[in-house]
């Protein structure tokens, strides 16, 4: 069963997974120090939270962006189709648009969601001690070996109801949706991109890289398994998927194409409203305005 992290009871209108609400017993840390640790940790939440609401508007720009793009492909390859004999001056930079396109729809929305992850993992506040002073520490663990700061500042709440561990669940929570949209996005790229008339000689594949880092950059997405060393199959949220990608030999028709284009900007596996709720929920916590 989920726990969720509170302080106090939550208010109306308060939403987290289904689960027990757990109110945290007092911090074992002097309240001295919660009095030091408390505006730093509100700080880095606001500016964490910030950069979240940032990189969602960034998803949505990208997202539109990509329909445009890959819209270029689907019309090119079309007009290459059934108008062979026409002279349209686009069907001879139809490699072009492919390569240019692919860079386009490949890193810009790996690149946002990259970045949701490390704003995901950096809401902790430590206690980096010296000699002479403690210093906030704004990381994914201490540097401190034998330090047992949790980064939570003992449990407490950083505002007044959600505490670290909550904000962490939330943002987590919209790092997975973003995560299973940009494999199936990645799948509906490998689909475009080989469209072009080099698809005949050399099929793509999935476990291919589509740019150089991206391997790199998919496993901070948590989207390269670690038990098979293999880029995650696509699928949609709350279905598994264990059956490997398998390149067609037949090109998709116009219907077919429409669908990839519609699926491209409906962002399926991003719940909507859930993601509005968690932004509505923090925004109301950190008193910052989200949307």
């Amino acid at each position: 069963m989920d726990t969720q992290y509170f302080s106090t009871p939550p208010s109306k209108g308060t939403t987290l997974k289904s689960g027990s609400i757990t109110t945290p017993g007092s911090s074992p840390l002097l309240p001295s120090i919660t009095r030091l640790w408390r505006p730093s940790a509100q700080r880095n939440i606001r500016n964490q939270w910030s950069k979240l609401s940032s990189l969602k508007q960034q998803w949505a720009s990208s997202s539109s962006s990509g329909r445009s793009h890959a819209t270029s492909i689907v019309n090119a390859y079309l007009s290459e189709k059934y108008m062979p004999s026409m002279e349209l001056g686009s069907l001879n930079d139809m490699i072009d648009i492919r390569n240019k396109a692919c860079l386009k729809l490949s890193k810009q929305q790996v690149d946002v969601v990259v970045q949701m992850v490390n704003a995901s993992r950096l809401m902790k506040c430590y206690f980096k001690r010296s000699s002479s002073s403690s210093l906030i520490q704004f990381s994914t663990s201490s540097e401190d070996n034998h330090n047992e700061d949790a980064g939570d500042g003992g449990g407490v709440s950083v505002f007044t109801l959600l505490t670290i561990p909550c904000f962490e669940k939330l943002a987590e929570e919209l790092v997975h949706m973003f995560g299973l949209e940009l494999n199936l996005k990645r799948l509906l790229l490998m689909e475009l991109l080989s469209l072009s008339s080099e698809s005949s000689t050399k099929s793509l594949v999935w476990s291919e890289e589509l740019y150089s880092g991206e391997f790199n950059n998919l496993r901070l997405c948590n989207l390269w398994s670690k038990e098979t060393s293999e880029l995650l199959h696509p699928t949609l949220k709350g279905h598994e998927c264990s059956t490997p990608i398998v390149s067609r030999t037949q090109h998709p028709n116009a219907e077919v194409l429409q669908v990839y284009l519609v699926t491209w900007l409906a962002d399926v596996n991003i719940h909507t409203k859930r993601v509005d709720e968690i932004f509505e929920l923090v925004s109301e916590e950190i008193h910052v305005s989200l949307s």
